[in-house]
């Protein structure tokens, strides 16, 4: 049974930029890293958000993983003020992706092509606010 999202991955060409650019995004430093047998940095990942979810990079040298179109899925994170969120993302030399979209009532999307190429969506998210509301002693 799945119990919920751990590790979140993106590719990365230039490990060390995607490392800079995702802590200034994130307003923290990554926690951990290991670095491949030729000693360059292979990983990094970040613990970040209310439930400090985990966020991984991974240089494409030491995956496989092709260049070119943005990589992977797209995962969507809760912002509190979509707007303001996605002009700092571009503000940050990310590219738009999708356009603000509302999905429904309290669900409004959009998503960037981050300086690495892979695609970093953001929700409004109604449903996560619940979520937090209900977390045992918060109010």
């Amino acid at each position: 049974m799945l119990r919920g999202l751990t590790t979140v991955t993106f590719w990365a060409d230039d490990l060390e930029q995607a490392r800079k650019w995702y802590a200034e995004v994130f307003g923290v430093d990554a926690y951990f890293e290991r670095r491949g047998p030729d000693g360059r940095l292979a990983y990094t990942e970040f613990r970040i958000g209310d439930y400090q979810h985990e966020f991984g990079l991974i240089d494409r040298r030491y995956a496989g993983h092709p260049t070119g179109e943005p990589a992977g899925a797209v995962v969507y994170w809760h912002v509190d003020d979509l707007a303001v969120s996605l002009d700092r993302l571009l503000a940050l030399g990310a590219e738009q992706h999708e356009a603000p979209t509302e999905r429904g009532p309290g669900f409004v999307t959009a998503s960037v092509t981050d300086p690495f190429g892979n695609i970093l969506g953001i929700m409004y998210n109604a449903h996560y606010l619940e979520m937090l509301e209900a977390r045992p002693g918060t109010s």
